[in-house]
């Protein structure tokens, strides 16, 4: 009999091979006391070891480029973070090895992100890789990472650190499957950008033996080992029928009675932009603009710096429709001249709009930036603010937006709860609303979108999150306004068509999800669709919603 064993799926697709694990963690180095002469020596190592790692981190994120490159980007602030190193100098100072003042002051960092609520604890798997990258070079060994192999096979590992993910080879990488993480962490998103299948928090995958042959399904989160032939043909059947069903399915997003339901990308920068043409993105949903301000914690990119990058992404949709989203800082996303360095809890303190409305300069230099970008251009711009609160936040952004002669349409996104039980107030300021799923679950369940621990409360299935949704769509269409998608729960083709009958008018995903969920509407009118909603939010768990659902579009 086949073993099964199910985490949470995060990217589509079906993947058959053997076993290989991650390599070991850096072992910790010994705690060895230098003398005080060799302090400033020490000291230097340490420095360009940071430096190297840094370096390191930039080059593989330019290679990966798109999502990766920021996500990678953000790392190597990490590891220059000024505090950090300062503790480090402290560290040898008072006689530490350069190895051990870096993995004592990383550990004393870790623990407080740890004591800060846990908010920023999704970020631990990046500072421990960060961490082992610098005290490798330290010690002369090589960096545990992907493991060397000629044939094919797929990876588990305890969690995956952006650096590794985003250079995965997919003809060797057939899947990946992790004991931690969520469908929102860095790896999943990554890993939908790759189109490699992959599962995460999987309680026990790490005791999976080298080279068992396992079958990943990235779409139901299931994991069967060591499966017979007979299984195998109905896996590899699956797959090839989906395969043919994608193939089948072009042109706009609808459902099978003619309801248009727009189909958009989400894209964190220019690199983003080949791929989404040629999923056959109707245009872009969520255009995350944090790239160009990663660079340089201490101080904003520059007006023209910001026109050269828009526009790139802006020309790639004429007479299409590209939604942009003002930089989204603080929380897991600091920067020095924008976010407060002493918050107990960011995630819950000023991050979003609220840091952009304490710096006016900063929003209006966008502002101006994505005005002159479009100018010209035949493209339909739109402009939305992260993290809007109530109509207050939404006429603050819209004034802004004016002041600054915006020829766009101005949005709020609904992350905040009290955003969806208020968004016809909320639309008597701006025009569209946008649903980032991601924070919206995390705030509406207390339930970091990071922590593999609380991932069931993440899943954008849970009857609750589907009511916000609801609230937002009537409140969207009760104004004559529209209201979309944006965040990952639309990379799902199932809950695509829910999200469909909820009322969503249009939907934003990894573009290597389009085609799922495009050959998924069609199966579909407007009415089942509406149908499987109502199944769905009948229910009191996300395994419920999603098995009614499926029950009313099966027909069963």
């Amino acid at each position: 009999m086949v073993t099964t064993l199910r985490g949470v799926g995060v990217s589509h697709g079906v993947a058959i091979g053997e076993v290989r694990h991650m390599g070991t963690a850096v072992l910790e180095p010994p705690a060895k006391q230098i003398a005080a002469a060799e302090a400033e020596r020490e000291q230097g190592r340490a420095h360009q070891a940071v430096e190297a790692v840094a370096a390191d981190l930039i080059a593989r994120g330019n290679l990966a480029g798109g999502e990766a490159q920021a996500v990678l980007e953000a790392q190597a602030l990490m590891a220059q973070d000024p505090e950090l190193m300062a503790d480090v100098e402290r560290r040898i100072a008072v006689g530490s090895t350069a190895e051990r003042g870096v993995y004592d002051a990383f550990a004393s960092y870790r623990a407080l992100l740890a004591g800060a609520g846990e908010y920023l604890a999704g970020r631990v798997a990046d500072l421990d890789d960060v961490r082992n990258r610098i005290v490798a070079r330290l010690l002369g060994v090589p960096m545990p990472g992907v493991p060397d192999s000629d044939e094919p096979y797929v990876l588990i590992a305890r969690d995956l650190a952006p650096a590794d993910t985003a250079l995965l080879d997919p003809a060797l990488v057939l899947g990946f499957v992790t004991e931690e993480g969520g469908p929102t962490s860095h790896s999943a998103i990554l890993a939908r950008a790759l189109g490699v299948p992959a599962v995460v928090a999987l309680p026990g995958a790490g005791e999976i033996a080298e080279g068992t042959v396992i079958a990943v399904d990235g779409s139901t989160g299931e994991i069967f080992v060591d499966p017979d032939a007979a299984k195998r043909a109905e896996l590899e059947a699956a797959a090839a029928a989906r395969k043919a069903a994608l193939s089948a399915s072009t042109g706009p997003g609808a459902t099978s009675d003619g309801h248009k339901v727009p189909l958009l990308a989400n894209v964190g920068g220019p690199g983003d932009v080949p791929a989404a043409v040629e999923a056959g993105a109707e245009g872009v949903g969520l255009f995350r603009t944090e790239f160009l301000f990663l660079d340089d914690s201490e101080r904003a990119p520059s007006e023209e710096k910001q026109v050269e990058a828009y526009r790139k992404v802006l020309e790639a949709f004429p007479q299409g429709r590209v939604v942009v989203r003002v930089l989204d800082a603080g929380a897991d996303k600091p920067l020095d001249f924008l976010t407060p360095a002493d918050e107990p809890n960011p995630a819950l303190g000023v991050r979003g709009l609220r840091s952009l409305l304490d710096h006016p300069d900063v929003l209006r230099t966008q502002l101006a930036a994505l005005s002159k970008a479009a100018a010209g251009l035949p493209v339909y711009l739109e402009v939305m603010a992260p993290m809007v609160a109530d109509r207050a936040d939404a006429k603050a952004f819209a004034d802004a937006c004016r002041e600054a002669g915006l020829n766009a349409k101005f949005g709020a996104m609904v992350e905040i709860p009290s955003a969806a039980l208020r968004a016809r107030s909320i639309l008597q300021e701006v025009e569209f609303l946008s649903l980032g799923t991601n924070d919206l679950a995390q705030y509406t369940f207390a339930a970091d979108r990071q922590v593999g621990a609380v991932s069931r409360l993440q899943d954008p299935w849970q009857p609750a999150l589907l009511d916000l949704v609801a609230l937002s769509a009537e409140g969207a269409k009760a104004e004559g306004k529209s209201c979309g998608v944006c965040g990952e729960a639309a990379a799902d083709p199932l809950l695509a068509c829910v999200l469909t009958g909820l009322g969503v008018t249009s939907l934003s995903m990894g573009a290597a999800s389009i085609p799922y969920v495009r050959s998924a509407l069609a199966k579909y009118t407007l009415a089942q669709c509406a149908r499987a909603a109502a199944a769905a939010r009948a229910t009191d768990s996300a395994e419920e919603a999603r098995k009614a659902a499926q029950t009313v579009l099966s027909g069963e």
